[in-house]
This record gives C-alpha cells, structure tokens and sequence, in this order.
C-alpha cells in the first residue's frame, strides 16, 4: 500500500497564506494525500505569528516547519514549547524553546518529521545537521521519517539527500524559494534541493520586483513589500511504500491562481 505525502514550499505573505487556505484541502482531496508538511516561516516576511500557524494548522498542514526566521515574530515562542505539530529546526541551540523533531500518528503507522538548518552562509552556529540527523533517527521508531532541510547552499542540500539515502523517506529543501528540477529517488529516499515558494509569483522570492532591484543597484536598504497579483503554491508529491518506508516516486507540483 502506498501513502500520498506532499510537502509544500514556503508560505510567503498573506496572501500566500490565503491561497493555502482556499486550496490545500481541495488539493488533498484530488490527490488523496495522507500527509502534508508546510513550512511557513515567511508568512509575515520574517517569523510567522501564532494566528498565522494555526492557520495553516487549521488548512490542512499535519506539520507546519521553520528555519533561520523561526524568532522573527517572538510571540511564536510560547506555542513553540506547547505545539507537537510546529517544529523549528532541531539543530538550534537546545536551550532554545521548541523542539525539531516529531513523530505523528497515521493510520496506526509512524510519521516522522524531522526539521533542520544549514550552516553554509546561513547559520554557522547551528549545530551539525548531519551528525544531529544521525542522533534523532535512533531515538525512537518510525515507519516513515521526512527531513526539511531549511539551507541555502544547494552543495550542502544535496550531501543530505545522499548522506541519509536510504535512511529516510524523504529530504527536502526549502529556504531559497525557487524550485529546483532535480527531484529524484536516491536508493528509496525522495530528494529535491528545494520545493520552491507558496506566494507571489510575478515577485523575487515574494517581494515586489523594483523593491530588490533598485537595492542591488543602490544598495541602498528600503523597507520590503510583498508583491501582488497572480499566487502560486508549489510543492512535491511522493509516494510511500507503508511497508518499506521507501519512497517509490517524486514529483513536482505547481498551482497557479490568476488574480481577478
């Protein structure tokens, strides 16, 4: 038997938020998805609020993960200690509130989730997710475990994927907002670098284009602007083998919803 699992790219905006809520449930159901992980650190630009993650909680999301603007809306931190389901990277510090790694109920069988960050021009002074990877798939069991892996160097990205091959059902990244084209099955692990963004499409990675512009020419700091118009929500979908745990096949998914 085989599970249905997608993982969406990062919620960026509002209005990214919005169009979560008017279509993951719909997308589910057309595409009898078991389990579905969101990553929403950018709902508010940096950090998200507590409304906004039950929000996503509330749309459809199993597992809602962060990364380096987990702290960017400090109000988080009281649902961070409480909340199974909202996971910040576990290779923060330790004395930090929350927790980066949890197992969930599905049918009887195990869910793992597991959220990471990379070092490489992004955290420096997180611990190391490959070693910490090690560490958390040997406490308890699971029959499924899916990594985010929330880093900027694609370098770093694709050593995970092929570090834990085999070892887990699936990696995928998220942080850099676009979607890259390198989903593949790697010795029954399902692998993207990243799984893009769920927000603007006509932007830079959510922000109004003149905004990023102008700062690459003058690189002069203006305040950022979510861009409007068209919303695209992008994410992969995998099957799962319930017996193996492996994953059998990877794809991308991209929807696109024409502003009126």
């Amino acid at each position: 038997m085989l599970y249905s699992v997608l993982a969406v790219g990062d919620v960026v905006g509002e209005a990214g938020l919005a169009h979560l809520e008017r279509h993951l449930r719909p997308l589910q159901k057309l595409k009898h998805i078991s389990f579905t992980v969101v990553n929403g650190e950018n709902i508010s630009g940096v950090g998200l609020t507590c409304k906004q993650a039950w929000r996503v909680y509330d749309a459809g999301a199993d597992a809602v993960t962060l990364g380096n603007h987990t702290f960017g809306k400090m109000e988080i931190c009281r649902m961070l200690d409480e909340t199974p389901w909202l996971l910040r990277p576990a290779n923060l510090s330790g004395r930090m509130p929350g927790h980066g790694c949890e197992i969930f109920d599905l049918n009887g069988l195990r869910f793992r989730v597991v959220n990471l960050i990379g070092r490489c021009t992004l955290q420096w002074n997180a611990e190391n997710p490959f070693t910490l990877a090690d560490r958390l798939l040997k406490q308890g069991t699971a029959d499924f475990t899916l990594v985010d892996f929330h880093a900027e160097a694609t370098s770093e990205k694709r050593a995970m994927g092929y570090y834990l091959a085999g070892r887990v059902s699936a990696v995928v990244g998220t942080h850099t907002h676009v979607t890259t084209a390198d989903e593949q099955v790697i010795d029954g692990t399902g692998y993207i670098t990243d799984v893009g963004m769920t927000g603007p499409k006509d932007s830079i990675l959510g922000v109004e284009k003149d905004i990023i512009i102008e700062r690459f020419l003058t690189y002069y700091p203006k305040r950022h602007r979510f861009a409007e118009g068209d919303i695209e929500l992008n994410g992969v979908l995998m099957d799962i083998d319930t017996k193996t745990g492996e994953c059998g096949s990877i794809e991308r998914y991209r929807q696109i919803i024409r502003s009126v």
